[in-house]
C-alpha cells in the first residue's frame, strides 16, 4: 500500500477518535431510567436526578436546566467530586448549584475524595450550606411526599476512610423506602449489610475508558476491569446499586464510549 494512502488513513481514525472524545466529554447525556420497589404503593412516584463528579467543569447551563425543571424532582443527589482537588475558585460551581437549589430544595449531597485533598474544603462547604444545599455526610433525613415517607441516608467519601455506617442509618425506619447516597461504590467491599434499598454512587467515571464487551478500563480503588464500574447493579436483599459515570473528568480529559451524563431516576411500584 502507498505510504501516502497509510499515512492519510491513520491522520483520518485519529481525527476520528479525538472528535469522538471530544463529543463524548462535552456533549452531557441525560440517562433515564425507571426503577421498580415494593415499598412504594401503587400509583407512587419518587423522581430523582443524580449528579456527579463535576469536577468543576464548567457547563452550559440553559438547555441542561431546563431538562432538569422540566422532570421534576422530588431530590436531587449529588455524590461528591463537585469540585476537584485543585479548583481554587468556586464561583463556578456555587452558580450552578444555585441552579439546582431552585429546581428542588431537596437537594443533597455528600462529599467525595476530591472534596477531601482540597485544600480550601472547608471554604467549599460553607459555601454550599449558604446556598441551602442538605449535607448528609455520615447522617440521614426523611423527606415526606404526600404522606410517603422516604429515607435519605448519606455517607462521607469511604474511598478516603471517612465513611461511618452506623451514623447514617442511625434509628431509621427500614419499613420506608431508604436511599443511600455514597460517593464511591467502594463502600460494598466494606460493609456489605446497609439496610438500603438502592444505592447511588459515582467515583468511577464509568471507567472514563470503555471497551466493548468488557466495560470500564480503569477505575480507583478497584484496578482494572472493575467488578462495579458504571449502571445498575442488582445486590442481594432485592436492593439496587446504581453508578452514575460522572460529568467531568480527572488526570486526562479523555472519555471513550462512555458520555458524561445526569441521570433522571424515576422509582415506581413493583
Amino acid at each position: 500500500m502507498n505510504i501516502k494512502i497509510i499515512i492519510i488513513t491513520i491522520l483520518i481514525i485519529i481525527i476520528i477518535l479525538l472528535t469522538r472524545i471530544y463529543f463524548e466529554v462535552n456533549r452531557v447525556k441525560i440517562e433515564n431510567m425507571i426503577l421498580k420497589s415494593k415499598k412504594l404503593l401503587k400509583g407512587q412516584r419518587i423522581r430523582i436526578i443524580h449528579i456527579s463528579d463535576l469536577h468543576n467543569k464548567k457547563l452550559s447551563n440553559n438547555s441542561l436546566f431546563q431538562e432538569m425543571e422540566d422532570f421534576k424532582p422530588d431530590i436531587i443527589a449529588l455524590t461528591g467530586d463537585i469540585i476537584d482537588k485543585r479548583t481554587s475558585d468556586f464561583h463556578n460551581v456555587y452558580e450552578w448549584l444555585e441552579g439546582l437549589v431552585k429546581i428542588s430544595n431537596n437537594t443533597y449531597f455528600v462529599s467525595g475524595n476530591h472534596e477531601w485533598k482540597n485544600t480550601k474544603a472547608a471554604e467549599f462547604i460553607d459555601g454550599i450550606v449558604k446556598r441551602r444545599i442538605k449535607i448528609i455526610n455520615n447522617s440521614k433525613e426523611c423527606i415526606n411526599k404526600d404522606g410517603f415517607i422516604i429515607n435519605i441516608c448519606g455517607i462521607d467519601d469511604p474511598y478516603t476512610n471517612h465513611e461511618n455506617t452506623y451514623k447514617a442509618f442511625s434509628s431509621i425506619d427500614t419499613s420506608n423506602f431508604t436511599l443511600l447516597l455514597s460517593h464511591s461504590p467502594n463502600i460494598l467491599f466494606k460493609s456489605k449489610a446497609l439496610p438500603c434499598d438502592l444505592i447511588l454512587c459515582g467515583h468511577t467515571h464509568g471507567g472514563q475508558i470503555r471497551l466493548p464487551f468488557l466495560g470500564g478500563l480503569i477505575a480507583s480503588g478497584q484496578g482494572f476491569f472493575p467488578k462495579y464500574d458504571k449502571g445498575l447493579y442488582k445486590l442481594e436483599n432485592n436492593r439496587l446499586l446504581y453508578i452514575n459515570s460522572g460529568l467531568g473528568t480527572s488526570m486526562l480529559p479523555i472519555r471513550f464510549l462512555n458520555r458524561s451524563q445526569i441521570s433522571f431516576i424515576t422509582l415506581i411500584s413493583e
